[in-house]
């Protein structure tokens, strides 16, 4: 790990990231030591800042390109000439020799590449942080691509998220950082990422949101071919469309931007909301739009190896906020923090919403254009500290993916009010969620388990009963036996007692010193002392 952390280390230097941060910034004692750093000998090169990051990025491997990914698409937080250049990490990362993409797809199938496909091109259509994609046909004369994982990957990924975990646990000493459950995260991460290792698990994933957009007009996922499908190589219909973030290209075929955006975001909605299942990886490298009628248009979604879910209650819950935030009732949303859990013990109310509505009143009634999500984050992150508000790791995914669909609608169309967009979508499930509909739906999925018991029901309430009366004759063995323990309990006290007084009267009767030319005259205290004394021993 050290070794590694000396590489990210020197490739700050060698790239000169340093110049990225404005030295006016930093904290007046790190501003006087890096005048003297030994990185400040490196020269900065012909390449541009926005190259340097991104060529950093891309040799440090896929959990830093995919970092880079998720930046590129808050073009409202990055300068013009940074953000061209991360774009370029959505697929345009260095590809690996296609002779051994070849023989790692032999390797897999365990057959050569041409008994697979009639054809199969060794220089890749794309390559991003974690694989790469080749076009293919298949003998029946489908068109297809095959996505193989990049070799050797997953060593690098374990040493970066072992950094990860250090720099977490660090970052728990730290009173102000503990709330943000940094290890916690870091875990969720982790399995998020493993995940896309195993290509089995993305084809599923895919083969899932085909079958719940089966037939829609919004979005087309396309087919996966299980026969040619493994661990390290998945084979799937081959699409063809316009990258979402070739704005030109959809304008110039005549594409409705207005509805696009908004169809993204039903979408969006559609995933988290009725399915509770949802692409979590929608960085504009995975999404097209389809070439198809234009005025409708259709989006075409690839790459499902991040996927996310929530429970019931984190549905209901984040609903609830929404509609709460959308009607800008703040005093609502910090009733449901507070009924959470998510903020600290003691709370009150009307303090948290008034630092809500400070944060969200300037902001929630303009267009998208005018409005920065991440801005509002941080705004209502650095509110938060006042109430030691801790993230929920359930939840990152999700908020991820609501950065992705705002810097994509930004691209489409800047006008789009994702606040009205959002909040009929949001109404209309609270309203079937909670209505006739929402009950004869629950009725409906719980009616074969219903039908099965339903028989026996007789059964069940006898036994209920028995189980009953049972449970009252223990309760009534217990309560005599805890009566007995009582009774026996005070008469080891009073045993106790007596024997403590009888101890008392002995010593008083023999040991008294002072008292013994005093008992030879009268001897009776004496003896009615050690007497009572020995019978208070004797007594049980």
């Amino acid at each position: 790990m050290s070794l590694r952390l000396l590489r990210i280390a020197w490739t700050v230097s060698r790239y000169r990231l340093d110049t990225l941060v404005p030295q006016e910034r930093l904290p007046p004692v790190l501003r006087w030591l890096w005048r003297f750093a030994p990185a400040r000998l490196i020269p900065t090169g012909s390449h541009t800042r926005g190259e340097r990051l991104r060529l950093a990025l891309e040799s440090l491997g896929p959990i830093f390109v995919k970092f880079g990914q998720m930046l590129s698409t808050r073009r409202d937080l990055l300068p013009p000439d940074i953000a061209d250049e991360l774009k370029r990490l959505q697929d345009q990362v260095p590809p690996f020799p296609g002779e051994t993409a070849r023989a790692m797809v032999e390797k897999e199938l365990g057959k050569p590449v041409a008994e697979a496909f009639a054809s199969f091109e060794t220089e890749p259509m794309a390559s991003a942080s974690i694989a790469q994609v080749h076009a293919a046909e298949l003998h029946s004369g489908e068109r297809v691509v095959v996505k193989i994982i990049r070799p050797g990957i997953e060593r690098t990924m374990r040493e970066d998220i072992g950094l990860l975990y250090t720099f977490a646990r660090l970052l728990r000493r730290v009173p102000e950082a503990r709330r943000l459950r940094p290890v916690e995260v870091v875990q969720d991460y982790e399995a998020t990422l493993f995940d896309e290792l195993d290509l089995n698990k993305e084809a599923a994933n895919t083969s899932q949101l085909k079958r719940n957009f089966q037939s829609s007009p919004l979005l087309y996922v396309p087919s996966i071919y299980w026969s040619l499908t493994h661990r390290q190589v998945m084979v799937q219909e081959r699409i063809e469309g316009i990258p979402v973030a070739d704005v030109e290209a959809l304008k110039a075929q005549g594409t409705d931007l207005k509805k696009l955006a908004e169809r993204g975001v039903e979408i969006f909605f559609t995933q988290v909301f009725r399915d509770n299942f949802f692409h979590a990886d929608m960085h504009p490298g995975n999404i097209f739009v389809s070439r198809e009628n234009p005025t409708e248009p259709r989006y075409i979604a690839i790459d499902c190896g991040i996927v996310g879910s929530l429970t019931r209650e984190d549905q209901d819950y984040l609903a609830r906020n929404l509609l709460a935030f959308f009607r800008q009732d703040y005093y609502e949303v910090a009733v449901l923090h507070i009924e959470s859990g998510w903020v600290g013990e003691g709370t009150r109310a009307n303090e948290f919403a008034s630092a809500i509505r400070a944060v969200c009143e300037p902001i929630l009634e303009k267009p998208l254009k005018d409005i920065s999500f991440g801005q509002v984050l941080l705004g209502l992150f650095q509110t938060a500290r006042r109430f030691h508000m801790e993230v929920q790791p359930q939840l990152v995914l999700l908020q991820k993916t609501l950065l992705n669909i705002e810097g994509l609608g930004r691209q489409l169309y800047p006008d789009l009010d994702l606040w009205s967009t959002a909040r009929p979508y949001l109404e209309r499930w609270m309203r079937e969620r909670a209505g006739p509909k929402g009950f004869w739906e629950t009725l409906k999925k719980h009616a074969p388990e219903l039908a099965h018991q339903l028989p026996e029901l007789p059964v069940l309430a006898h036994q209920a009963l028995s189980e009953r009366d049972e449970q009252r004759r223990q309760r009534r063995q217990q309560t005599a036996a805890l009566s007995g323990l009582q009774q026996r309990f005070e008469r080891a006290s009073a045993r106790a007692r007596r024997l403590r007084l009888g101890l008392l009267l002995l010593v008083l009767a023999l040991g008294w010193q002072p008292m013994l030319g005093w008992a030879e005259q009268q001897p009776w205290p004496v003896v009615v002392a050690a007497v009572l004394g020995v019978a208070l021993l004797a007594w049980r």
